[in-house]
């Protein structure tokens, strides 16, 4: 896969692309990671890439000349066979659809995607109409520019590529990769200041082990977000569990709730 990356400060991805799973997958050419300098493509002395917005207001928004040939420079470096029309170009922006891993899934399966990081009061709108192609939020708040949710979508995505983790179920096992929380984990020492690990664990049956984590998904997920729960995806035994546990939950909850005497 190849990633370029369109920002008017490219400093800020030098650390992170540096070590870690980053580092690994491009290492081992799973992941290209391109930075461009939007200020790069423009045309005067003081390389603007903003201006005061039309018909009043606070702040400043980026111009579209310099983003719409920092695009086409990135396009012409594909070869012909890349299929550059249906090129994902995507706007980070807090307008955007709610990032999640269903769609980390579906952007893994591209060749190529190309970010462009917002800025300032944000971007001309005939970016938006006439260059991007899928607009992304990575939650309903508001950063000052596109580059920490270009990482975040960046990393989220490349640990689905192949070969980037260690085992190929890791990505397959985490929290919301099947629409549910993952189970707790741990590891030695069994007993931790007088704290077990789930004698279950230590068994050795292989099928128990199985059977008590898909309990602890469905619980977790019960407990912590119960709006991932999809009643018409679960089995019959899956679903009398999801209302033991809801019930408990709720039971939970109103004891919590009473006032003291």
């Amino acid at each position: 896969m190849r990633i370029d990356v369109l920002t008017i400060f490219p400093q800020m991805f030098d650390v992170p692309f540096s070590f870690g799973i980053f580092k690994r997958a491009i290492d081992q050419n799973l992941v290209s990671i391109n930075v461009h300098n939007i200020r790069d493509y423009t045309h005067d002395k003081h390389h603007t890439v903003d201006d005061y917005p039309h018909g009043g207001g606070p702040g400043m928004v980026l111009k579209p000349e310099p983003v719409f040939e920092a695009v086409a420079a990135v396009k012409a470096q594909l070869p012909d066979e890349s299929g550059t029309a249906q090129l994902p170009i995507i706007l980070l922006t807090p307008q955007g659809r709610l990032f999640n891993q269903q769609i980390a899934m579906e952007l893994s399966k591209y060749r190529h995607l190309i970010m462009i990081c917002g800025r300032y009061e944000g971007i001309d709108e005939r970016v938006v109409e006439h260059l991007v192609t899928d607009e992304i939020s990575i939650g309903d708040y508001v950063l000052t520019g596109g580059e920490l949710p270009a990482l975040v979508v960046i990393d989220t995505v490349i640990r689905l590529l192949p070969g980037v983790l260690g085992s190929e179920d890791s990505a397959q096992e985490d929290s919301h990769a099947n629409g549910l929380l993952e189970y707790p984990q741990y590891t030695r020492p069994a007993v931790f200041r007088d704290w077990p690990v789930p004698e279950i664990l230590l068994s050795g049956n292989h099928a128990q082990i199985a059977r008590w984590r898909r309990e602890q998904v469905l619980r977790r997920t019960v407990e912590r977000r119960p709006d991932l729960i999809d009643m018409t995806k679960l089995g019959q035994e899956e679903k009398q569990l999801v209302e033991q546990f809801t019930a408990l939950s709720k039971a939970k909850s109103s004891l919590n709730k009473e006032p003291e005497k």
